[in-house]
């Protein structure tokens, strides 16, 4: 049972947060006071609900207790009883849950990037299909996804892809994408049938701003030139490209787009600001890697996640081992959420095991 000191406290500092933003506070006060109260509501609505339920299994409880109870009410309360047993036993689960300490970054939108790694033009085509899965994934939760910028294959596909994906919720489910992926399959030009096994990298950062990560200018060297080379309809044609370079981290973002270079510059400054997040982030990560071994999201990127094995239409995500024979429909991106979706029960699972044991 959760203490009832846990759901008081909640209900408190809920309140307080609601009074507090109703006064005169500085921009970085309020935006981060708004994320709490957001994330707190929905919570103190569940703890509200199970309060009142409690409520009423203890009035069930005591006309069962008491011997005055008419036995027609008595039967009546017995019944309740069970009911309200149960739903108390619902809320008090789904509590449990919402209090897992939340990832701060988990509504945020997304900075996707996608590069091409190890099998050469196989690579690169298996890079556009993994774009191409989390176009349609993301549009099927109605996300929005908007091209930042992007490096062609020889033959097709992406040498590497940089996006930004925009929704509700978006880095709390594509952060289990980060990784390296491996896909096995007989590529077009292959005459003799033989399997390839190529591999493409996959980064998902939450997008930060400026009160998560303040960048001095004099840090940043920021150069502007005209877009060249292959690239198709995404080379820039204008004096607009911006490169900037981030000098204490040798950090370096490159954007070109068919728009303005103040459009480019802002687009460059919100991925510096969340290559730097992230790589916070995965300091700390690494600091706490002791608490938090085996669990899903660590940061570690090196470790292949997941196989697609195109002869068997089988994909294997190698964290859960989980094994679904819906190749296809995942790479529509409508089996996506499959994998998402147990991936993000599995995390769950755990961080109520370590909660539990501590």
């Amino acid at each position: 049972m959760l203490p009832a000191s846990r759901l008081d406290a909640l209900l408190a500092r809920h309140a307080a947060v609601e009074k507090e933003l109703s006064t005169n506070l500085g921009r970085d006060t309020f935006v981060k006071l708004s994320r709490e109260f957001s994330e707190l509501t929905p919570v103190v609505e569940s703890v509200r609900a199970l309060k009142e339920a409690q409520a009423e299994l203890a009035d069930a409880e005591a006309l069962l207790a008491d011997p005055n109870t008419e036995p027609g009410m008595a039967r009546l309360a017995g019944d309740e009883k069970s009911e309200l047993t149960r739903r108390v036993t619902a809320l008090e689960d789904k509590l449990r849950v919402a209090l897992i300490p939340k990832d701060t970054m988990d509504e945020r939108d997304v900075i996707l990037e996608v590069r091409a790694g190890t099998g050469g033009d196989e690579a690169a085509l298996f890079a556009g299909d993994l774009f191409r899965m989390y176009e349609r994934y993301a549009a099927l939760q109605g996300w929005k996804v908007e091209l930042v910028s992007a490096s062609e294959g020889a033959v097709g596909g992406y040498k590497e892809v940089i996006a930004a994906v925009r929704g509700k919720g978006a880095y709390s489910k594509l952060k289990f994408e980060s990784g390296v992926h491996r896909v096995q399959r007989v590529p077009d030009t292959e005459t003799s049938g033989r399997i390839h096994t190529s591999a493409a990298t996959v980064a998902v950062l939450p997008e930060a701003d400026e009160v998560d990560v303040k960048i001095n200018d004099g840090d940043l060297r920021i150069e502007t030139m005209r877009a060249g080379g292959a690239g198709g309809q995404h080379v820039n044609k204008t004096e607009s490209a911006v490169r900037i370079t981030h000098i204490p981290s040798d950090i370096v973002v490159f954007v070109q787009d068919e728009r303005s270079q103040h459009r480019n510059r802002a687009r460059a400054m919100a991925i510096l600001r969340s290559r730097l997040y992230d790589m916070e982030r995965q300091k700390q990560d690494a600091a706490r890697a002791a608490e938090r071994r085996g669990l899903v999201g660590s940061g570690d990127r090196s470790q292949r996640i997941r196989t697609y094995n195109f002869p068997q239409a089988r994909v294997t995500d190698h964290r859960i081992g989980l094994a679904l024979h819906k190749l296809p429909l995942i790479l529509e991106g409508e089996a996506l959420g499959e994998l998402i979706d147990a991936l993000v029960a599995d995390h769950q699972a755990r961080l109520l095991s370590a909660e539990d044991g501590a």
